[in-house]
């Protein structure tokens, strides 16, 4: 099982520009919002068009020019789109004060209206990109009216309230991460420094062992204004005050354009780009849906999404379909390299299957047996590291936890070695009956594929922040205080291999991608003490604990062997 990674070659051929890309630049173009406050637009025209090409829209937070133009779709004008790129308010020479997913949806709309007054538009414009780009796209589209005709859009979601807020936990390293990012990008030097560093510097303040609401201080020095903001709301509802202007996820269905979406099996947005993807379905909508085995700052997937890009907006704002695949999800598997088609997601077909989790740290398909629980005690003064998952910036290629494997905060359930293969397609659950001796705690599952080497790679995981309000399941005699517990993994994509092993880990911390639970109930944004928790999982026949697994056996509509992925993460 090898740790390299190398791209796997998406079955995707478009056609070449014909000549050299050549285009025109409209630089620093204002755009005035209903307050006043005048936004800096770029934009870019192919040469040689007689009449006004369909437009693309982006709306950056990164800058307008330099590398940032790569991200922001400057390889689709000379397929014959002229792009239209507007710094957010507050970055890169457009006026006002950057509070990030704040002003979004008014200045979106503000900025389309702009558009349709414009003597070059003709009439049609889709939204173009990736992480933020694709958050601003979300902010406006269900307003946008009949004029935007596609939405092709990467790494990215409609809802960043569900993933600053894991299961509950607040994902403290990527809010960290992003808030010190973006503060230093405009400083000198600091579109090259910033992204290279932020991380690092996060996670060696995160080693001090301070409170989170000090580790702002630490890492940059000073307050940061958004971090300090999601550490504020933390635990707040959706459609509370704070998320009714920033979270967008309510009006995904109301989006009328066609929308394809790309991601990748290990970046922070997945599980909720495929809510996305499965409110449009459940609104009658067609949306394509590819994910492949990347994370959220491979550069691997910047040109895969490129070319689903050109082939969408070809499709649906230039009328020629010919590029489009036929089936509209595309997913790639690793374990089997190879990509495969299906008509749907989840996989049509795709059965669920519960694995019990074993006294003894077994685990298999056979029932539950009549045995003790598992036991262990987290501590949040030392709490549970995360070796492996998603992550902002950096990679986040699969890791052999076997160190983290060796800790007594972490219990381990490992299936025997399969006898023939296990393609594991789909939306992965646990079903879990614990008790903690902390009324306010977290459980983390993470699911791996153990190789007959015995290392141990990390495949998707998840966790669910709890606290008194969380239903208690029934109480048999002697098991007081039991609570059945349903913790969401990310989706995956994967085949364990014949001789391979599945193994399931159980613990209360993933640290510093999630803030440690103090244990008190008490605010993130404040100096606290630390409870220990002894926590206990239940997996007898009246507690039967089990990861759900999502079980493809039926062949794909389509499935492309990917030659080039020798030496993939599986």
């Amino acid at each position: 099982m090898a740790l390299r990674d190398r791209l796997p070659a998406s079955p995707i051929r478009l056609p070449r520009p014909r000549g050299l890309p050549r285009y025109t630049v409209h630089r620093d173009l204002p755009v005035v919002m209903p307050d006043g406050a005048t936004l800096l637009t770029d934009r870019y025209v192919p040469t040689g068009v007689r009449r006004p090409p369909p437009t693309i829209l982006v709306r950056t937070p990164y800058g307008r020019r330099g590398p940032a133009s790569v991200v922001n779709g400057l390889p689709l004008v000379p397929f014959g789109f002229q792009l239209v790129v507007q710094s957010v308010r507050g970055t890169f020479g457009s006026e006002g004060e950057f509070d990030p997913l704040t002003h979004e949806r008014e200045d979106g709309l503000a900025t389309v209206r702009w558009l349709k007054e414009q003597d070059w538009f003709n009439g049609s414009f889709g939204t173009y990109g990736p992480s933020y780009l694709g958050y601003t796209a979300w902010a406006s589209a269900a307003d946008s009216g009949p004029e935007l005709k596609a939405m092709a859009l990467q790494i990215t979601t409609s809802s960043i309230l569900a993933a600053a807020y894991v299961g509950g936990s607040f994902a403290l390293e990527s809010a960290l991460t992003w808030s010190d990012l973006t503060a230093r990008q405009q400083t000198p030097l600091g579109m090259i420094t910033a992204p290279l560093t932020a991380r690092r510097r996060v996670v060696r303040a995160a080693r001090s062992g301070r409170a989170p609401v000090e580790l702002d201080l630490l890492t940059g020095g000073s307050p940061l204004r958004f971090y300090r903001d999601l550490l504020d709301g933390h635990g707040h509802e959706p459609g509370s005050d704070f998320w009714r202007k920033r979270d967008f996820s309510g009006t995904v269905g109301e989006v009328t354009a066609p929308v394809s979406l790309m991601g990748g099996w290990y970046d922070i947005f997945l599980p909720w780009e495929v809510k996305d993807y499965l409110a449009l379905r459940a609104a009658g909508h067609r949306p394509y849906l590819t994910i492949g085995p990347w994370w959220h700052a491979d550069a691997r997937h910047g040109i895969v999404a490129f070319r689903e890009a050109l082939a969408w907006f070809r499709a649906h704002l230039r009328g020629d379909f010919s590029g489009l695949r036929a089936n509209p999800v595309r997913v790639y598997v690793t374990g089997a390299r190879e990509w495969r088609d299906y008509g749907d997601w989840p996989p049509p077909g795709m059965t669920q299957r519960r694995w019990h989790l074993h006294s003894g740290g077994g685990l298999g398909e056979d029932g539950p047996q009549a045995r003790p629980g598992s036991t262990y005690r987290f501590d949040p003064a030392r709490p549970t590291p995360a070796l492996g998952g998603p992550t902002l910036l950096g990679s986040s290629r699969p890791v052999d936890n076997r160190p983290l494997e060796r800790r007594p905060d972490v219990l381990l359930f490992t299936s025997p070695e399969l006898t023939e293969d296990l393609d594991v397609i789909g939306p992965v659950g646990a079903d879990l009956f614990v008790r903690s001796s902390r009324e306010h705690t977290d459980f983390i599952v993470r699911l791996c594929d153990v190789a007959p080497d015995g290392a141990s790679l990390n495949v998707c995981e998840g966790g669910l922040r709890i606290d008194p309000g969380r239903p208690v399941a029934d109480k048999p005699v002697g098991t007081e205080g039991v609570r059945r517990i349903a913790v969401d993994l990310w989706p995956t994509g994967h085949r364990f291999r014949r001789g391979h092993r599945v193994r399931v880990h159980v613990t209360s911390g993933a640290y510093p991608k999630v803030a440690a639970n103090p244990g008190t109930g008490g605010p993130l944004n404040a100096v606290g003490a630390f409870l220990p928790a002894d926590q206990e999982v239940f997996h007898d026949p009246d507690h039967p604990s089990a990861i759900l697994l999502p079980v493809v056996e039926r062949s794909p509509e389509r499935a492309v062997p990917d030659v080039a992925a020798e030496g993939s993460v599986y």
